[in-house]
């Protein structure tokens, strides 16, 4: 018994500091050792492709009007750039408030089948070689179709992901302080994974691919940007990040609504795991599997499990040493700042790493209960969304 406590833990905290840790100090150095990758130039006004800009919009009567104008001031040629609109099964104000703008094309059905049955409607009708898909939710600074675009100028590009961005206050609450940082650390992995050979998985507030690589995924598909940017990096392209093009919006509401949105996710990940089974060849895929391993496999599979486990080894190793005890305590102290966290989640703290604790937890306690929403098949494609500070 003592020798099984061993060897999980040993293997338990191993792989726990290769997920958060290790992995994102392999892929710097790597990156240095590659040196520089040049940036394409900017293209002028008269070279830019003509781009669709494609956002599905369910009751986002708050913000569709903001969504719109922001669209249509983005540093980019009118003449060539389609904006356009799908607000599938939306029962307030947002089509009305979109057909006001007549360079808006607007697509809407009555029927709610989740957005990913509305774009995959939709984008047969996109007559485009690039199409960017954005959240309605969230604003766009100016130049990100323009950095954006230059990038297909490579024929090897066939997606490039925008970055997302959390507009954070002085003082947040566990929502706020817990996705502004995670999304910090997600964006500098997806600059180092891009950087060495390409993205995994895009941000989908703001992405574009070549329409004719979109690979329209299965209708009950719960994170489509994953998926969709996944399919083309198997079809032997690359998903580069560009992070002078982003999307900014507030975080959750409360952690309820982040709790909700973070089993969705996990619920998706462990789906198109098992759906991808190709990107797990290292023969075919080279280093792209250890990448996409790496930075998402483990956190939706084994990394998890590995945390409890680590936790019940060093109780059983305890009275062996004062190292598994000192372990112990950190590992109790870590808990209990988490469970502190908890209590104080709605109160807003201008110490941001206050919240890291609990956060972390609940991240990984989201992997638990997305596998059983998973396993119950009880993880809709069509979701209520999670409300927006």
């Amino acid at each position: 018994m003592i020798e099984i406590s061993l060897y999980t833990f040993w293997i338990g905290l191993a792989l726990i500091v290769y997920t958060y840790v290790g992995y994102g100090v392999i892929i710097y150095i790597f990156s240095k050792l590659k040196g520089k990758v040049k940036t394409p130039p900017m293209q002028a006004d008269s070279e830019l492709p003509i781009v669709t800009l494609l956002i599905a919009a369910y009751n986002e009567e708050r913000f569709i009007a903001s969504k719109i104008e922001n669209s249509l001031g983005l540093d980019y040629p009118t003449q060539k750039l389609k904006v356009c609109i799908v607000t599938d099964g939306s029962t307030d104000r947002t089509l009305e408030i979109a057909n006001g703008y007549s360079t808006v094309k607007t697509f809407h059905s009555p029927e709610r089948l989740g957005k990913i049955h509305a774009v995959n409607r939709v984008i047969k009708l996109v007559d485009t070689p690039l199409v960017i898909f954005s959240d309605a939710n969230t604003t766009l600074n100016s130049a990100s179709i323009k950095n954006i675009v230059r990038h297909f100028q490579d024929e090897k590009v066939g997606g490039v992901s925008g970055e997302k961005k959390i507009m954070v206050n002085e003082a947040d609450n566990a929502s706020g302080a817990g996705e502004g940082i995670y999304w910090k650390y997600e964006s500098a992995l997806k600059k180092l994974d891009s950087h060495l050979s390409t993205a995994i998985g895009a941000a989908g507030e703001l992405f574009a691919v070549r329409t004719n690589l979109y690979h329209t995924p299965e209708p009950d598909t719960i994170i489509e940007d994953f998926v969709t940017s996944m399919k083309i990096v198997s079809q032997g392209y690359r998903f580069v990040y560009e992070p002078d093009a982003y999307a900014m919006e507030t975080a959750s509401a409360t952690i309820q609504d982040e709790w909700k949105r973070k089993v969705r996710i996990s619920a998706g990940g462990i789906q198109a795991i098992l759906r991808m089974p190709e990107l797990l060849n290292p023969f075919r895929y080279g280093i792209i599997s250890w990448q996409y391993v790496s930075h998402r496999v483990l956190r939706w599979t084994l990394t998890p499990v590995a945390l409890l486990l680590v936790l019940i080894a060093n109780m059983m190793l305890f009275r062996f040493s004062p190292f598994y005890q000192l372990a112990l305590y950190s590992q109790v102290l870590f808990y209990i700042l988490a469970f502190m966290g908890h209590l104080m989640r709605e109160r807003k703290i201008g110490v941001k790493g206050f919240f890291v604790p609990y956060y972390f937890c609940l991240m990984n306690l989201s992997v638990f209960a997305g596998a059983g929403r998973l396993i119950r098949n009880q993880q809709s494609a069509v979701w209520e969304k999670s409300e927006r500070a």
